[in-house]
């Protein structure tokens, strides 16, 4: 039987890992934060109470092995000055129809992804759209995802509430099996308090994730985020998703140790002050973890990503050297 791999995150990282791990032979799924409250997600999950389908649609296209032209169509986003609908994604909007067709969203998704014959499985983490909360170092509490992003404040902690007042928060069943049967779970890449954690703290991912034999691996940021990680190391974007964890839970940490040039970035284009997550092995061994120290770095349209081939294929290593 295949290997079965659970990646956990949002936001714009995890497609490009998911990408080639899609062409091995492996059990993919994909666990999906559901607190994303901005552009054309938040006025959705605003306007018609769905879960923020954004992430959702990226993994979906990731997963694909249809037509080209059917993706580009999936992702079409219209023009600024189509005032109303203006910059909605053509996915974003059938995930929403089809959340209220059928009533569930995880019938919504499962409908698309016959439909863009994807290979893999999709989970929010939860059924619900959740608001996702978070302290500042300095002790001030913020609530909302583009609040925290655009207050670009250094973060001690995040966790999770009902979008809805004094309902109850449960995790997405489905996600909880997958976790507890995989052979291996990977964190990332992406923003540490905004994509990975958000899914963690969701009340029985947690305890799912503390009680796995699965391998746990995160995939270390390439650069550091305005505010939220200013001059992290990679040790410390460790120690912040274990100390969400609850306990040293990661067996290994994939960083990239190749140098990005002073003036390769754009960061007005970005619209990001950062740096490049500095390596600390030792610290990271400290955490509990193996340090797998490669070249990750790909430069592309003035920026610093991860490659996702190269990462993929370390992460293959990692479940045949188990």
């Amino acid at each position: 039987m295949p290997a079965k791999i659970v990646m956990i995150g949002g936001g714009s990282g995890l497609p490009v890992i998911i990408q080639p791990l899609v062409k091995a032979d492996v059990d993919l799924t994909a666990i999906v934060t559901v607190a994303d409250d901005g552009g054309s997600s938040g006025l959705l999950r605003d306007y018609v109470n769905i879960i923020p389908p954004g992430d959702i649609r990226n993994i979906l296209v990731a997963m694909s092995t249809a037509d080209q032209e059917l993706l580009d169509l999936f992702q079409y986003r219209f023009q600024t000055h189509d005032d109303f609908l203006a910059k909605h994604a053509v996915g974003n909007l059938l995930i929403a129809a089809l959340t209220e067709m059928t009533g569930d969203v995880s019938e919504a998704i499962a409908r698309l992804a016959k439909y863009l014959k994807i290979k893999g499985q999709v989970y929010p983490v939860s059924k619900e759209p959740l608001i996702l909360k978070a302290e500042t170092v300095a002790g001030q509490k913020l609530s909302g995802e583009a609040a925290i992003t655009a207050a670009h404040q250094a973060l001690d902690s995040v966790w999770v509430g009902p979008s809805v007042e004094g309902q109850t928060i449960q995790a997405n069943p489905d996600a909880v099996d997958a976790i507890l049967s995989a052979d291996m779970i990977v964190y990332g890449p992406g923003s540490l308090f905004t994509s990975i954690l958000p899914n963690i703290v969701v009340p029985g991912i947690r305890e799912a994730l503390q009680a796995t034999p699965a391998k746990q691996v995160y995939i270390a940021n390439i650069m550091t985020q305005k505010g939220e990680t200013d001059a992290y190391t990679d040790a410390e974007h460790l120690a912040v998703l274990n100390r969400h964890l609850g306990k040293p839970m990661v067996d290994a940490v994939l960083t990239n140790q190749s140098e990005v040039p002073d003036d390769f970035v754009d960061y007005q284009r970005w619209g990001e002050i950062s740096t490049q997550v500095k390596q600390d092995p030792m610290a990271i061994e400290a955490e509990g973890a193996t340090v797998v120290s490669r070249d990750f770095l790909l430069l592309r349209d003035a920026g610093a990503f991860h490659d996702g081939q190269k990462v993929a294929s370390v992460l293959l290593d990692q479940l045949e050297n188990d």
